[in-house]
């Protein structure tokens, strides 16, 4: 089929692909407890792909209600919106644990699952860290706050830069799960004391939230540096969720894409002083690079469903009209 992004040698490699994973935080062993009662709770019949879905509308939804009431990252927000951001991305979290243990439970288990799960992760990194910086209120330091957010995308990026090299996912003794319960700490803190993080430090008088962004750094340069060197030994990549295409299927990356039109649009126009509305085109650069995203997600999942004949979202049926056989029908 014309257009078709994946070639059928990424087809035959994404049907043999397998996850592989290596290590273990220092939280999850004890949230696995929780995440394999939850998961038992989940009907059989709801599809792995509905939960990641759902856990990731979850942490957007309440995220974008913080950025509704503090655009600025300026100014505090209702203690509610606190609780709402700290209860979505809590419950992001247990969906996102449990999802691969739905596709098991289930037999339902396919590359695009993995595939499904990375680009919400990649997305919901995004607002993780801006309800984040929000809630510190580093809007009152710009550079910072653009700093925090590229730190955290990079650090994502190269985890799945470093998959793409090794062939395996690699965590650490402080990786995600610790990453989103510090989120989830600080958005408890501001849900008691809003104002909290605008205390400042005894002797050197420095605010409570330049300590939270020094916290994130040292972590993250970390594991940049311990990245890199597996990254060094080869592979390329573009974007989080092509970097985890082109694992899957064991394929090669191309460097330039359409998505980079976006910004190469803002550098131009600040670049020759352009006497455009910047407020315009940031808007103009947002709904097409959102599209650009959307259209991408969208072909790939299509594309992958129909060489392997499931829905993205439905695993008691296949196209074709056959009835998947559930344990209870054996």
């Amino acid at each position: 089929m014309s257009g078709e992004l994946l070639t059928t040698k990424q087809i035959k490699a994404l049907k043999e692909h397998k996850y592989s994973a290596q290590g273990s935080s220092l939280c999850e062993p004890v949230m696995q407890i929780f995440w394999k009662w939850l998961v038992e709770q989940i009907p059989r019949t709801w599809s792995p792909n509905m939960i990641t879905l759902i856990g990731l509308l979850m942490n957007v939804v309440s995220s974008a209600v913080l950025m509704l009431y503090n655009p600025d990252g300026l100014h505090e927000s209702p203690r509610w919106v606190y609780v709402m951001c700290a209860s979505g991305l809590f419950i992001y979290q247990s969906l996102d644990a449990i999802d691969g243990k739905q596709a098991r439970r289930t037999q339902s288990n396919t590359p695009l699952g993995e595939l499904f799960d990375h680009g919400c992760d990649s997305l919901s990194t995004v607002f993780v860290m801006v309800g984040c910086c929000i809630s510190l209120k580093l809007g009152q330091e710009p550079m910072v706050l653009l700093f925090e957010i590229c730190a955290s995308e990079l650090c994502f990026y190269m985890a799945h830069w470093q998959t793409y090299v090794t062939g395996t996912l690699k965590f650490g003794m402080i990786d995600v799960t610790e990453g989103q319960f510090t989120v989830i700490f600080i958005y408890t803190i501001c849900a008691i004391s809003p104002g909290f993080f605008d205390n400042t430090l005894p002797v050197v008088g420095v605010p409570l939230r330049y300590l939270c962004a020094l916290g994130s750094w040292l972590p993250s340069m970390y594991f940049i540096f311990k990245t890199s060197q597996l990254i060094l030994q080869g592979g390329v990549g573009k974007n989080k969720s092509t970097v985890a295409v082109a694992h899957m299927t064991k394929s090669e990356m191309h460097l330039l894409d359409w998505s980079l039109l976006g910004p190469m649009m803002l550098f131009m126009n600040q670049y020759f002083n352009s006497k455009f509305n910047e407020y315009i085109l940031l808007w103009i650069v947002f709904i097409y690079s959102l599209q650009n995203w959307l259209t991408y997600n969208y072909n790939v999942c299509r594309e992958i469903c129909a060489h392997l004949n499931i829905y993205c979202f439905n695993i008691t049926e296949k196209p074709n009209g056959e009835r998947k056989t559930s344990d209870k029908d054996k």
